[in-house]
């Protein structure tokens, strides 16, 4: 059996959980969050907690019965306390400037880029125009937008310049010496 997909997945005050055939809404103090389940994975709410079981031992069932489980996780700590990923931009002259909700990067290029956050991702700049912060209720939602941002202009292994995550580490390289 899996060994996530067993775990039940408690549920705090204050949120409400309803299943509708194969969909289940979770609904927060932060705002409500929808899924649709696979037909192979039937979740029940009970004694104040939500349990995710399989039909049979299948390999994909397997697999599902995990997953499944993790997102109605992530659902559930969406809606109560949301999510968060910190960047940091790294280098001469790189600013994110915040225009309503739309962020204006300046990464070292000609012109600068324009981002426009999806429904339900937050946008905020602090510190010196040096650190961007995206929130939001829904995990996948804020993790692509994060990584959207990254892809502008990742950050390079030789002096470190770049935007990156707050907790990522750059493996850094040795630039050429000067030949004898």
């Amino acid at each position: 059996m899996s060994r996530i997909g067993k775990q039940p997945v408690a549920i705090p005050g204050g949120v409400e959980v309803t299943m509708a055939g194969n969909h289940i809404k979770v609904k927060g103090p932060r705002g409500v969050l929808e899924r649709d389940v696979h037909s192979n994975i039937s979740v029940n709410v009970e004694n104040g907690s939500i349990v995710v079981s399989r039909q049979n031992d299948l390999k994909q069932n397997k697999a599902l019965h995990g997953l499944t489980r993790a997102l109605i996780q992530n659902m559930v700590e969406g809606v109560t306390g949301g999510f968060k990923r910190t960047l940091d931009m790294v280098g001469v002259g790189y600013r994110a400037e915040l225009k309503g909700k739309t962020l204006i990067l300046s990464a070292g290029f000609s012109h600068s880029i324009v981002f426009c956050p999806p429904d339900g991702v937050t946008l905020k700049v602090e510190g010196r125009d040096n650190v961007i912060i995206v929130e939001g209720i829904d995990k996948q939602m804020v993790g692509e937008a994060a990584a959207r941002i990254r892809k502008v202009r990742p950050p390079e292994p030789y002096k470190g310049k770049g935007i990156k995550y707050r907790d990522e580490i750059i493996k850094r390289k040795a630039g050429k010496t000067a030949g004898a």
